[in-house]
């Protein structure tokens, strides 16, 4: 689990994680979310869920964003854990 801050036009470009699946609930701010072929986008309050080795995207869309991200099993900042 990481809390992380993103400004306004970052965050994370398409992307999986291999048996790795991922939870982000939106603590501040407002971001555009990609899974899939789904696109949403979350306010503060919000979560999302991003299944094991399916394509995804979140971009904040504020000023200012706050994340709480969860991963299950732990992705451990490992690059084998991340396909681009």
């Amino acid at each position: 689990m990481l809390i992380g801050e993103i400004e306004r036009g970052a965050g994370a470009l398409p992307h999986s994680h291999p048996g790795i699946e991922q939870v982000c609930y939106l603590l501040e701010g407002t971001a555009h979310v990609e899974v899939a072929d789904e696109k949403f986008e979350m306010c503060a309050g919000e979560a999302c869920f991003f299944p094991a080795d399916q394509p995804h995207l979140f971009q904040a869309t504020s000023e200012k964003v706050r994340v709480m991200v969860i991963y299950s099993p732990p992705y451990l900042e490992n690059p084998a854990n991340v396909r681009r």
